[in-house]
C-alpha cells in the first residue's frame, strides 16, 4: 500500500484572506507532499509498506526508526491540520464540546487565551493541540514532528506553528497567525467529531 497525499477538504483559496492559496501551494503542495514522498521512499520494499499510516507510526516507534517516524508523523499531523481549519470556522463550539471546554478552562475565551499562549511559548518548530483525556480537555504542545498520536491523549484539533505554516502570510507574527486561527479558522465541528465517549 502506498501512503497517499490526501485531498484537501476545501479548495486552496478557500481560507483566504486568512491563509492564502500561495501558502497552501507551499505548505500542502510542497511540504506535506515531501513528507509523503519521503515516507514512501523509506518504507518501499519493507514490511511497513503494507501497513496503514497509524500502524507505521507504531512500528517506527518500537524500532526507533527516526526517519520513518518523523515523516510518518508529519504526514499524519498535516492531514489532521487541514481538517482542524474550515472556511466558515471560528466562533464558539456547541454542545458537549463547549461544556467540556468550560469545565476544563473556565470558558471559551480562557481556552483561546491559553491556546494562544501555548502557541507563542512553543520554542522553534512544533504543534499546539487540543486533546481529550477522559472527561477533561487540555492543551498540549509537541516539538518538531511529534504528536499525541499513540499516546493516552486523544487529539481533537491542532495548529502547526512551524514557520513554514505562516511565514508567507504573517512573516514572523506567530501571534497574528494564531489569533486568526482561533477567531476565523478553527473547526469546532471537527474537534467535536473527535470526542470519545
Amino acid at each position: 500500500m502506498t501512503i497517499e497525499l490526501g485531498k484537501l477538504p476545501y479548495e486552496q483559496d478557500a481560507l483566504e484572506p486568512h491563509v492564502s492559496a500561495r501558502t497552501f501551494s507551499y505548505h500542502y503542495g510542497k511540504h506535506h507532499r515531501a513528507y509523503v514522498n519521503k515516507l514512501n521512499e523509506l518504507i518501499a520494499n519493507t514490511p511497513l509498506a503494507d501497513l496503514s499510516l497509524e500502524e507505521i507510526v507504531d512500528k517506527a516507534r518500537e524500532s526507533s526508526s527516526t526517519g520513518i517516524l518523523n515523516n510518518a508523523l508529519q504526514t499524519w499531523n498535516h492531514a489532521f491540520l487541514w481538517d482542524s481549519m474550515a472556511p466558515d470556522g471560528g466562533g464558539e463550539p456547541e454542545g458537549r464540546l463547549k461544556q467540556m471546554i468550560e469545565s476544563s478552562f473556565g470558558d471559551v475565551s480562557s481556552f483561546k487565551e491559553q491556546f494562544a499562549l501555548a502557541a507563542l511559548s512553543q520554542f522553534g518548530s512544533g504543534w499546539v493541540w487540543l486533546v481529550q483525556e477522559g472527561s477533561k480537555l487540555r492543551i498540549m504542545t509537541t516539538g518538531n514532528a511529534e504528536s499525541p498520536l499513540n499516546t493516552d491523549s486523544n487529539p481533537l484539533l491542532t495548529l502547526d506553528v512551524w514557520e513554514h505554516a505562516y511565514y508567507l502570510d504573517y512573516q514572523n507574527d506567530r501571534k497574528g497567525y494564531t489569533d486568526t486561527f482561533l477567531e476565523h479558522l478553527i473547526n469546532w465541528d471537527f474537534a467535536a467529531a473527535n470526542l470519545q465517549d
